[in-house]
């Protein structure tokens, strides 16, 4: 039986594209240092290849409520676990098309991304920006939650460094890979 966080209520608030991320489009990622649920220490400006980053703002915590009795009614922030998932299932054709790597991106510690990343099975390591280095030094939209500075959810394909399409903002978010995978198919391969 699915948890709650595996399953995205029929009513979420659909996120509307408030234009704070149109600045990543063509931008060279800052060179900022991000901790892997693998271990490495990853700059998402020096890969080279074609990467897929998704930012999501944090994975629920099985047989915990949301980090506010509202998180539902905040537009974006429920889904983060079925957007992980999404990763997951299509990890395999993203590779098909050229993606060199996948990572997803949170506030969140590495510690406690390593408990979902392995909770889930993710194929391809989490990110942790938990004092929000690169996600002040890219200026990535953010939202406050339960006292907290969260990322609002966005997918980035980057291409030596330089971002080369933004899904901003993603919805829903358990069609986050294929959203990218039509467009590799299209435009983007």
């Amino acid at each position: 039986m699915p948890s709650t966080h595996d399953v995205l209520p029929d009513d979420l608030p659909v996120p509307v594209d408030d234009g704070a991320a149109d600045h990543l489009r063509g931008m060279h990622l800052p060179d900022v240092a991000l901790t892997a649920t693998d271990g490495r220490t990853i700059s998402l400006a020096r890969l080279t290849g074609r990467t897929v980053a998704y930012a999501y703002p944090r994975t629920g915590e099985p047989g915990q409520p949301g980090l506010t009795p509202d998180w539902d009614a905040i537009p974006g922030a429920r889904g983060c676990t079925p957007q992980a998932c999404d990763f997951r299932d299509h990890h395999a054709d993203l590779t098909a098309r050229g993606v060199a790597q996948v990572f997803g991106l949170s506030t969140q510690t590495s510690a406690y991304q390593r408990a979902a990343a392995e909770r889930l099975r993710l194929p391809f390591p989490l990110l942790a920006d938990p004092h929000r280095a690169f996600a002040m030094a890219a200026r990535l939209p953010v939202f406050e939650a339960g006292g907290q500075v969260l990322l609002r959810r966005l997918t980035l394909v980057i291409d030596d460094g330089v971002v080369s399409q933004l899904f901003y903002p993603v919805f829903p978010p358990d069609r986050s890979a294929r959203q990218v995978l039509d467009w590799l198919a299209g435009a983007g391969a």
